[in-house]
């Protein structure tokens, strides 16, 4: 993937203005703060986008891509923060003798399914450009929306207990 990266910048004049383009991810963080959730999905983004160096295909993908990252650190966070949580919750289940499934392996597994089909259904956006340019830019919203979902959907679980 870094390599194709480099390979476009190297062979798209504009591409290297990507450099130029800032991400800020202040207006997803805002509304997040007011509680709105999946409306706040993909605003920095936008913002981003908005800029006159990001009206191109590899300026969108640089503002969709920078949001997914944000979105993939922040579940990063709170994977960890559940995955520790539930460790603690199975040790106090054994200390009982409970015979259920471990919820930490079942969030684990939870997980890592997610990701497969998270990939799967991006990479099925992807293809449906058909070697387009804009393809870039289609995988990267797919991934930005899937990954800030899961993030949503696992600070809810967290939220729960």
């Amino acid at each position: 993937m870094i390599r194709a990266v480099c390979l476009i910048l190297s062979i798209c004049p504009g591409a290297a203005a990507a450099q130029d383009i800032s991400f800020d991810p202040e207006a997803t963080e805002t509304c997040l703060e007011r509680g709105e959730g999946r409306n706040c999905i993909g605003l920095a983004a936008q913002a981003c986008m908005e800029s006159p160096d990001a009206y191109t295909t590899v300026g969108m993908g640089f503002c969709l891509g920078a949001e997914r990252d944000w979105w993939d650190a922040r579940l990063n966070v709170v994977y960890q923060r559940l995955m520790t949580r539930e460790t603690d919750r199975d040790a106090e289940m054994e200390e009982i003798g409970a015979t259920a499934p471990k919820v930490a392996t079942a969030l684990r597994d939870m997980q890592r399914a997610w990701i497969a089909f998270r990939d799967a259904a991006c990479l099925y956006e992807y293809s449906q450009w058909g070697g387009g340019t804009g393809g870039g830019p289609a995988h990267a919203s797919c991934t930005m929306q899937l990954t800030a979902e899961q993030t949503l959907a696992l600070e809810a679980r967290l939220q729960e207990r």
